[in-house]
């Protein structure tokens, strides 16, 4: 099963997802929904939320169709990859005194390497399941890049353009380059192969589970 055919529909529906989103800040609507402010973590309509969900179903479908064996394996990368994210994250802003609260380049150098480790770790785990998340990591945040884009350059007031409390003050360009081009292919990437791992390996196990119980029926 071809990692493009498998991600195709959900990365359409994460692109719809994304869509809404932006017409929901741009229009004011619930901030509880569409949260405008600098980074977005806390709003309901997200595409971060659908990494989980995505995560079990190309579990399911690699499981089913005979490319993905079931095994502790890919649960276990997966958690031993986030594991070594929270260790490098942290362990790097203690050694270099950095204030967690405070965006520095420091600190997303930092974040950078704990996100790449991790992305890593979970990878190796199940190539056959990293791939598929990283084509879907791809075709996910590829269009938020665009977007951030045109939202730096428009200075449209979304979570897509607004920068958190003491970043430094730079150009369109670079700024875009530093909080969309960078942290969307390596800190997002690595949360949707770490997290899509940590789902993906649940539902391996579970589905084995199910198949051994038809089988003693």
């Amino acid at each position: 099963m071809s990692p493009f055919g498998i991600v195709l529909v959900p990365a359409i529906i994460t692109l719809a997802v994304t869509i809404l989103r932006l017409v929901g800040e741009l229009n004011g609507w619930s901030p509880a929904l569409f949260d405008p402010e600098a980074g977005g973590g806390g709003a309901i309509v997200g595409i971060a939320w659908l990494v989980p969900i995505f995560g079990i179903y190309f579990a399911w479908k690699l499981y089913h169709s005979g490319n993905l064996s079931a095994s502790y394996r890919t649960l276990g990368f997966g958690a031993l990859g986030l594991a070594a994210f929270v260790v490098i994250a942290f362990g790097g802003s203690m050694l270099f005194g950095l204030d967690p609260n405070q965006v520095s380049l420091a600190s997303l150098v930092v974040t950078i390497l704990a996100a790449l480790v991790g992305l890593g770790i979970a990878y190796a785990g199940s190539p056959v399941l990293g791939k598929t998340l990283v084509v879907y990591g791809l075709a996910a945040r590829i269009p938020v890049i665009l977007v951030m884009l045109l939202a730096i350059l428009g200075n449209w007031g979304t979570h897509y353009d607004v920068v958190p409390p003491g970043f430094p003050e730079m150009g369109a360009f670079s700024k875009w380059f530093l909080i969309g081009v960078v942290p969307q292919l390596t800190i997002w990437m690595g949360y949707t192969v770490v997290l899509g791992a940590i789902f993906g390996g649940v539902a391996l196990l579970i589905a084995e589970r199910r198949r051994a119980a038809v089988r003693t029926a």
